[in-house]
Protein backbone atom coordinates (compact mmCIF):
# COMPACT_ATOMS: atom_id res chain seq x y z
CA UNK A 1 0.00 0.00 0.00
CA UNK A 2 1.35 3.37 -0.28
CA UNK A 3 -0.66 4.98 2.09
CA UNK A 4 1.45 6.79 4.94
CA UNK A 5 2.84 4.63 7.87
CA UNK A 6 2.34 1.58 6.47
CA UNK A 7 3.72 -1.25 8.44
CA UNK A 8 5.57 -3.96 6.61
CA UNK A 9 6.18 -7.44 7.67
CA UNK A 10 2.91 -7.45 9.66
CA UNK A 11 1.37 -9.21 7.14
CA UNK A 12 3.25 -12.04 7.94
CA UNK A 13 2.63 -12.30 11.49
CA UNK A 14 -1.04 -13.49 11.28
CA UNK A 15 -2.44 -15.20 14.35
CA UNK A 16 -1.20 -19.01 14.31
CA UNK A 17 -3.96 -21.56 14.65
CA UNK A 18 -3.84 -23.74 17.35
CA UNK A 19 -5.63 -26.62 16.53
CA UNK A 20 -3.82 -30.25 17.81
CA UNK A 21 -4.69 -32.14 14.53
CA UNK A 22 -3.04 -35.47 16.61
CA UNK A 23 -6.26 -35.28 18.79
CA UNK A 24 -9.00 -35.29 16.06
CA UNK A 25 -12.09 -32.82 15.46
CA UNK A 26 -14.40 -33.90 18.62
CA UNK A 27 -12.46 -32.18 21.45
CA UNK A 28 -11.78 -29.16 19.00
CA UNK A 29 -15.67 -28.76 18.28
CA UNK A 30 -16.57 -29.36 21.98
CA UNK A 31 -14.39 -26.92 23.60
CA UNK A 32 -15.68 -24.42 20.63
CA UNK A 33 -19.28 -25.13 22.09
CA UNK A 34 -18.15 -24.87 25.29
CA UNK A 35 -16.51 -21.30 24.59
CA UNK A 36 -19.98 -20.32 23.18
CA UNK A 37 -21.68 -21.98 26.11
CA UNK A 38 -23.95 -23.73 23.95
CA UNK A 39 -25.26 -27.48 24.86
CA UNK A 40 -25.10 -30.22 22.82
CA UNK A 41 -29.30 -30.37 21.77
CA UNK A 42 -29.32 -26.78 21.16
CA UNK A 43 -26.56 -26.77 18.78
CA UNK A 44 -28.47 -29.96 17.69
CA UNK A 45 -31.84 -27.89 17.01
CA UNK A 46 -29.60 -25.13 15.25
CA UNK A 47 -27.80 -27.44 12.70
CA UNK A 48 -30.97 -29.39 12.00
CA UNK A 49 -29.35 -32.69 13.95
CA UNK A 50 -29.59 -34.71 17.10
CA UNK A 51 -27.74 -34.48 20.50
CA UNK A 52 -26.66 -37.94 19.85
CA UNK A 53 -25.04 -37.07 16.68
CA UNK A 54 -23.36 -34.09 17.85
CA UNK A 55 -22.11 -36.67 21.20
CA UNK A 56 -20.60 -39.01 18.88
CA UNK A 57 -18.59 -36.33 16.94
CA UNK A 58 -17.44 -34.74 19.65
CA UNK A 59 -16.61 -38.10 21.22
CA UNK A 60 -14.92 -39.52 18.37
CA UNK A 61 -17.51 -42.62 17.66
CA UNK A 62 -18.18 -40.31 13.92
CA UNK A 63 -16.88 -38.53 11.88
CA UNK A 64 -18.76 -35.42 10.41
CA UNK A 65 -19.12 -34.53 6.93
CA UNK A 66 -17.28 -31.30 5.97
CA UNK A 67 -20.53 -29.77 5.01
CA UNK A 68 -21.69 -30.76 8.08
CA UNK A 69 -18.52 -29.64 10.11
CA UNK A 70 -18.63 -26.32 8.48
CA UNK A 71 -22.60 -26.07 9.42
CA UNK A 72 -21.49 -26.48 12.91
CA UNK A 73 -18.59 -23.88 13.01
CA UNK A 74 -20.96 -20.79 11.79
CA UNK A 75 -23.80 -22.18 14.16
CA UNK A 76 -20.88 -21.87 16.52
CA UNK A 77 -19.71 -18.17 15.17
CA UNK A 78 -15.68 -19.93 14.91
CA UNK A 79 -13.58 -17.58 13.37
CA UNK A 80 -12.25 -18.34 9.67
CA UNK A 81 -8.74 -19.24 10.33
CA UNK A 82 -10.53 -22.20 13.29
CA UNK A 83 -12.75 -23.57 10.27
CA UNK A 84 -9.45 -24.38 8.64
CA UNK A 85 -8.34 -26.04 11.69
CA UNK A 86 -11.75 -27.53 12.41
CA UNK A 87 -11.27 -29.51 8.52
CA UNK A 88 -7.96 -30.09 9.07
CA UNK A 89 -8.31 -32.26 12.16
CA UNK A 90 -11.30 -33.50 10.41
CA UNK A 91 -9.04 -35.24 7.57
CA UNK A 92 -10.34 -32.48 5.41
CA UNK A 93 -8.63 -29.39 3.42
CA UNK A 94 -8.74 -26.31 4.39
CA UNK A 95 -11.91 -24.25 2.87
CA UNK A 96 -10.24 -20.74 3.27
CA UNK A 97 -7.40 -19.75 1.34
CA UNK A 98 -5.13 -16.84 3.01
CA UNK A 99 -3.76 -14.57 1.12
CA UNK A 100 -0.79 -11.61 1.65
CA UNK A 101 -1.76 -8.44 1.29
CA UNK A 102 1.53 -8.30 -0.83
CA UNK A 103 -0.20 -10.90 -2.86
CA UNK A 104 -0.93 -9.38 -7.10
CA UNK A 105 -4.60 -10.89 -6.81
CA UNK A 106 -5.07 -8.42 -3.19
CA UNK A 107 -4.30 -5.20 -5.53
CA UNK A 108 -7.83 -4.10 -6.02
CA UNK A 109 -8.15 -4.65 -2.46
CA UNK A 110 -5.44 -2.89 -0.99
CA UNK A 111 -6.16 0.12 -3.70
CA UNK A 112 -9.65 -0.04 -2.02
CA UNK A 113 -7.87 0.24 1.68
CA UNK A 114 -5.61 3.27 0.60
CA UNK A 115 -8.59 5.35 -0.92
CA UNK A 116 -10.60 4.65 1.98
CA UNK A 117 -7.80 5.88 4.25
CA UNK A 118 -7.33 9.02 2.10
CA UNK A 119 -10.91 9.52 2.10
CA UNK A 120 -11.40 9.79 5.44
CA UNK A 121 -8.25 12.94 5.74
CA UNK A 122 -7.89 15.03 7.76
CA UNK A 123 -9.76 12.62 10.15
CA UNK A 124 -7.40 9.51 11.57
CA UNK A 125 -8.19 6.17 10.28
CA UNK A 126 -5.57 2.83 10.11
CA UNK A 127 -6.28 -0.54 9.40
CA UNK A 128 -5.17 -3.14 11.77
CA UNK A 129 -4.71 -7.17 11.97
CA UNK A 130 -6.34 -9.95 13.77
CA UNK A 131 -3.41 -9.25 16.98
CA UNK A 132 -3.87 -5.67 16.55
CA UNK A 133 -0.79 -4.98 14.06
CA UNK A 134 -0.87 -1.94 11.49
CA UNK A 135 -1.23 -2.39 8.07
CA UNK A 136 -1.83 0.89 6.82
CA UNK A 137 -2.79 4.28 8.14
CA UNK A 138 -3.79 8.12 6.90
CA UNK A 139 -1.86 11.05 7.93
CA UNK A 140 -4.18 12.31 10.43
CA UNK A 141 -3.14 9.05 12.24
CA UNK A 142 0.57 10.16 11.31
CA UNK A 143 0.21 13.39 13.20
CA UNK A 144 -0.90 11.64 16.44
CA UNK A 145 2.15 9.47 16.61
CA UNK A 146 4.79 12.66 15.78
CA UNK A 147 7.40 12.72 18.34
CA UNK A 148 6.97 9.29 19.50
CA UNK A 149 10.31 7.25 19.80
CA UNK A 150 11.95 5.34 17.03
CA UNK A 151 12.00 2.04 18.93
CA UNK A 152 8.22 2.03 18.64
CA UNK A 153 7.32 3.29 14.84
CA UNK A 154 9.98 0.62 13.81
CA UNK A 155 7.76 -2.40 12.13
CA UNK A 156 6.14 -4.51 12.68
CA UNK A 157 3.53 -1.66 14.20
CA UNK A 158 1.30 -2.61 16.74
CA UNK A 159 -1.89 -0.24 17.58
CA UNK A 160 -2.35 -1.47 21.25
CA UNK A 161 1.34 -0.76 22.04
CA UNK A 162 1.69 2.37 20.36
CA UNK A 163 -1.54 3.70 22.23
CA UNK A 164 -0.77 1.92 25.42
CA UNK A 165 3.05 2.08 25.79
CA UNK A 166 4.31 4.55 28.47
CA UNK A 167 6.55 5.99 25.76
CA UNK A 168 3.65 6.00 23.68
CA UNK A 169 0.40 7.77 23.44
CA UNK A 170 -0.40 6.59 26.21
CA UNK A 171 0.94 10.24 28.42
CA UNK A 172 -0.82 12.25 25.88
CA UNK A 173 -4.43 10.90 26.59
CA UNK A 174 -6.34 12.72 29.10
CA UNK A 175 -8.68 10.42 30.16
CA UNK A 176 -5.90 7.15 30.03
CA UNK A 177 -7.67 5.19 32.66
CA UNK A 178 -11.06 4.86 30.89
CA UNK A 179 -9.54 4.44 27.25
CA UNK A 180 -7.01 2.09 28.60
CA UNK A 181 -9.92 0.13 30.19
CA UNK A 182 -12.03 0.01 26.97
CA UNK A 183 -9.41 -1.24 25.00
CA UNK A 184 -8.72 -4.01 27.44
CA UNK A 185 -11.89 -4.89 27.80
CA UNK A 186 -12.08 -5.49 23.66
CA UNK A 187 -9.26 -7.39 23.56
CA UNK A 188 -11.23 -10.19 25.88
CA UNK A 189 -13.73 -9.90 23.99
CA UNK A 190 -11.51 -10.81 20.85
CA UNK A 191 -9.41 -13.54 22.70
CA UNK A 192 -12.96 -14.96 24.12
CA UNK A 193 -13.55 -15.50 20.60
CA UNK A 194 -10.43 -16.64 18.86
CA UNK A 195 -8.28 -19.33 19.73
CA UNK A 196 -5.38 -16.84 19.77
CA UNK A 197 -1.95 -16.85 21.46
CA UNK A 198 -0.90 -14.29 19.83
CA UNK A 199 -3.51 -11.79 20.38
CA UNK A 200 -3.25 -13.41 24.12
CA UNK A 201 0.81 -12.39 24.10
CA UNK A 202 0.08 -8.66 23.12
CA UNK A 203 -2.92 -8.21 25.87
CA UNK A 204 -0.53 -9.71 28.61
CA UNK A 205 2.28 -7.13 27.62
CA UNK A 206 0.33 -3.94 27.15
CA UNK A 207 -1.96 -5.14 30.18
CA UNK A 208 1.08 -4.87 32.08
CA UNK A 209 2.45 -1.46 31.07
CA UNK A 210 2.27 0.78 34.46
CA UNK A 211 -0.17 3.47 34.40
CA UNK A 212 0.40 6.92 35.63
CA UNK A 213 -1.72 9.27 37.93
CA UNK A 214 -3.73 10.73 35.35
CA UNK A 215 -4.62 13.92 37.30
CA UNK A 216 -7.37 15.92 35.75
CA UNK A 217 -9.71 13.04 33.34
CA UNK A 218 -11.15 13.63 30.37
CA UNK A 219 -14.41 14.79 32.12
CA UNK A 220 -13.03 17.79 34.10
CA UNK A 221 -14.92 20.48 35.12
CA UNK A 222 -15.88 22.98 32.33
CA UNK A 223 -16.27 20.24 29.54
CA UNK A 224 -19.99 20.87 28.37
CA UNK A 225 -19.66 18.27 25.55
CA UNK A 226 -22.61 15.95 25.45
CA UNK A 227 -20.61 13.19 24.26
CA UNK A 228 -22.86 10.27 22.98
CA UNK A 229 -19.84 7.62 23.28
CA UNK A 230 -16.49 7.38 25.15
CA UNK A 231 -14.47 9.36 23.30
CA UNK A 232 -11.09 9.47 23.58
CA UNK A 233 -9.14 12.75 24.91
CA UNK A 234 -5.40 13.14 23.14
CA UNK A 235 -3.13 16.19 23.66
CA UNK A 236 -1.37 17.32 20.45
CA UNK A 237 0.70 20.14 20.26
CA UNK A 238 -0.64 22.12 23.24
CA UNK A 239 -4.27 21.28 22.04
CA UNK A 240 -6.97 18.42 23.53
CA UNK A 241 -8.33 16.76 20.94
CA UNK A 242 -11.76 14.08 21.10
CA UNK A 243 -12.21 11.25 19.09
CA UNK A 244 -15.28 9.09 18.80
CA UNK A 245 -13.58 5.38 17.61
CA UNK A 246 -15.72 3.31 15.18
CA UNK A 247 -14.51 -0.25 14.16
CA UNK A 248 -15.26 -1.77 10.34
CA UNK A 249 -15.10 -5.15 8.99
CA UNK A 250 -15.23 -7.16 5.81
CA UNK A 251 -19.26 -8.89 5.14
CA UNK A 252 -18.77 -12.51 3.98
CA UNK A 253 -14.71 -12.65 3.65
CA UNK A 254 -13.87 -15.50 2.08
CA UNK A 255 -9.96 -15.12 2.80
CA UNK A 256 -8.51 -15.60 6.35
CA UNK A 257 -6.67 -12.58 5.36
CA UNK A 258 -9.65 -10.35 4.70
CA UNK A 259 -11.70 -11.74 7.76
CA UNK A 260 -9.00 -10.52 10.22
CA UNK A 261 -8.83 -7.51 9.37
CA UNK A 262 -10.08 -4.02 10.86
CA UNK A 263 -10.53 -0.65 9.58
CA UNK A 264 -10.62 1.94 12.41
CA UNK A 265 -11.73 5.36 12.16
CA UNK A 266 -11.62 8.40 14.31
CA UNK A 267 -14.64 10.92 14.31
CA UNK A 268 -14.56 14.46 15.46
CA UNK A 269 -16.32 14.24 18.81
CA UNK A 270 -16.74 18.14 19.05
CA UNK A 271 -16.40 21.08 16.46
CA UNK A 272 -12.76 21.95 18.06
CA UNK A 273 -11.31 18.74 17.03
CA UNK A 274 -12.34 18.84 13.56
CA UNK A 275 -11.50 22.83 13.09
CA UNK A 276 -8.07 21.72 13.96
CA UNK A 277 -7.74 18.69 11.77
CA UNK A 278 -8.84 21.04 8.76
CA UNK A 279 -6.61 23.42 9.86
CA UNK A 280 -3.18 21.17 10.14
CA UNK A 281 -4.39 18.43 7.13
CA UNK A 282 -5.77 20.79 4.42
Amino acid sequence: MTTAARAKGTTADRTKGTADHASGVGPLLRGWRERRRVSQLDLALRADSSARHISFVETGRSRPSEEFLLRLADHLDVPMRERNSLLLAAGYAPRYRETSLDDPSMGTLREGLDQLLAGYEPYPALVVDATYGVIAANRGIAMMLDGLPEHLLAPPLNAMRLTLHPEGLAPRIRNLREWRGHLLHQMERQIALRRSDALREVYEEVAAYPVADPGVDAFEAGTDVPYFALPLRIEHDGHVLSFISSISTFNTPMDVTVAELAIETLLPADPATAKYLRTHLP
